[in-house]
């Protein structure tokens, strides 16, 4: 079943780049762009990741946390923010139970589509994204979470 806006955002744990568990109702009271994406260190990866990078500060001003998904290992996330800089959470869904909560499995189940959600401060999903363009998506999120803010 599609994921909707309105939705209640299903939870999980995975483990970061870090080997740290992370649980999404850890994060309640914030805006999180939760983001899948197909693989670390690929060019479309890459510009998507390196463009919330360097829109950082504006996601903290906002009250807001990234987590990047993609079925690659800790180890191989690690090297990608070690690479890139990136300065947010990228976890690991090796065994895509995330992917399949989320119903974004792609190119037979192999990896993640380059979908996300905008979950709001109380859980719910706020906004859906389908076929995300890489280099846009990071000022388009951040325009949607203000937009969301001025009215609620």
């Amino acid at each position: 079943m599609k994921l909707k806006t309105g939705d209640t955002a299903p939870l999980f744990t995975l483990k970061d780049q870090t080997g740290k568990t992370h649980t999404l109702s850890q994060y309640l009271g914030k805006w999180v762009l939760l983001y899948f994406y197909p693989k670390d260190d690929t060019p479309g990866c890459t510009v998507e990741a390196c463009s919330i990078r360097d829109s950082w500060g504006a996601f903290g001003s906002l009250n807001a946390v990234v987590l990047g998904v993609s079925v690659d290992s800790v180890a191989s996330h690690a090297k990608f923010v070690e690479k890139f800089e990136l300065p947010f959470t990228l976890l690991a869904d090796e065994y895509k139970q995330v992917v399949k909560m989320y119903d974004v499995q792609k190119a037979l189940g192999l990896v993640a589509a380059r979908n996300s959600f905008l979950i709001d401060p109380t859980g719910k999903i706020a906004k859906v994204y389908e076929a995300v363009k890489p280099e846009q998506h990071a000022a388009e999120v951040l325009a949607d979470i203000r937009e969301l803010q001025k009215s609620r």
